[in-house]
């Protein structure tokens, strides 16, 4: 009990200090959990030795993180709404995956390191992008709510594809398991265009003031709803999503989101602390230029990619390469398909730590990438203005 609080303690202290020197540059905390995680890691002090505990806390914090999601963003109710995500997110995964397979037939890679890095290069981190948004007061703008349908759609993407693991792996295919997320997927669909502008049929409204009683209830609805996604083959954050839009209807519940947000932060910020966790160093060091040159391409690749999606969809160039720099990183999920295929034995032990680090090193360079497009967009578009006039 003390070794494990003398290291969280340790961990604050660290994330704090970081904490203060980012906030000079204007940077997300999101970084300084991710580099208090490599500090505190096996490789640096060894506060922590292994990522696993608090990886399993931090899964916490991204349903929590999905939860308020919910809570905060209109579910969209206009075709285009809807029209423009997916018909952006298909075309990615069509040019990702062309790309994927064009590497994947030049190195002679096998199928699963071409899925792998489809995935790697297809699916964000809603917690690094909604992050940036709030922090930008992006989150209610044409681009932003854009940006957050794209994110919820990867949500509910994630499940069956990563079932497709399941045929190429040693593991018996589990059918059941398959049908059952195709099922979560289209009920989701189905919940989501349900609550539409509407506000829902006010079932717990007799719990008054009683704030002890909902916050108990509120956790149940958020956690059971990621338990139900979970067991039908979804990720448990698209769960708790749909937990958080049912709770942003129902007027008993509309102060649980100030009550809860602490907790969102602390198991958030655990989560990104895993990730530093995760990095080998070692590896690092020893492959750091391939390691390097896979970033830099997966952010770029990443970028170009999303924002020639977007000019196809008719945004304006400055919105096109502001929404792709928003896109540049390889998501969260991108760790649970390396895990994934590790246990599968699908790929081998140093294309799993390389593919780690790549997913560590884009989210803990993406920030900085997404401020710096943000940045030259807006002074571009100063000059334009200066030399119309």
């Amino acid at each position: 009990m003390h070794d494990i609080l003398l290291a969280v303690s340790i961990m604050c202290l660290v994330i704090l200090l970081l904490i203060f020197l980012l906030r000079r540059f204007n940077q997300p905390y999101l970084i300084a959990y991710i580099i208090a995680g490599i500090i505190l890691g096996p490789h640096v002090t060894v506060v922590f030795s292994s990522a696993t505990d608090t990886a399993a806390l931090g899964e916490i914090g991204i349903v929590l993180l999905m939860f308020f999601l919910g809570i905060e963003i209109n579910v969209p109710d206009k075709r285009h709404d809807l029209r423009v995500p997916v018909i952006a997110q298909v075309i990615k995964t069509l040019l990702a995956f062309s790309v994927a397979l064009l590497v994947g037939m030049s190195f002679g890679w096998g199928s699963a390191n071409i899925l792998l890095l489809t995935i790697l290069v297809v699916f964000n981190s809603t917690a690094v992008v909604s992050e940036f948004l709030r922090r930008n007061r992006e989150l209610y703008t044409s681009t932003g709510k854009t940006i957050l349908n794209i994110l919820v759609l990867q949500d509910i993407m994630i499940g069956p594809v990563l079932t497709v693991f399941q045929f190429m792996g040693e593991k018996q295919l589990d059918i059941w398991r398959i049908l059952a997320a195709i099922a979560g997927c289209v009920v989701i669909f189905l919940l989501l265009r349900a609550v539409r502008n509407r506000n829902l049929v006010q079932l717990l409204s007799h719990i008054g003031q009683d704030h002890e009683l909902q916050v108990f209830a509120g956790a149940f609805i958020c956690l059971g709803f990621a338990g139900l996604a979970h067991a039908s083959g979804l990720t448990p954050g698209i769960g708790s999503f749909v937990a958080g839009v049912y709770i942003s209807r129902t007027h008993a519940f509309h102060w649980l989101e100030r009550t809860l947000h602490p907790f969102k932060v602390f198991f958030v910020a655990l989560f990104f602390v895993s990730v530093g966790l995760s990095l080998d160093l070692s590896h690092i060091r020893s492959n750091y230029q391939a390691i390097l040159l896979i970033t830099v391409l997966v952010i770029v690749m990443n970028s170009l990619l999303s924002a020639l999606v977007f000019k196809v969809l008719d945004f304006t160039w400055a919105e096109s390469l502001h929404m792709g720099a928003l896109l540049s990183q390889t998501g969260e999920f991108g760790i649970i398909a390396c895990s994934l295929a590790y246990q599968l034995n699908l790929i081998d032990y140093n294309l799993y730590k390389g593919a780690l680090a790549v997913t560590g090193l884009t989210l803990l360079c993406s920030t900085v990438w997404m401020a710096v497009v943000k940045r030259f967009i807006n002074r571009r578009t100063v000059v334009t203005k200066n030399v119309a006039q």
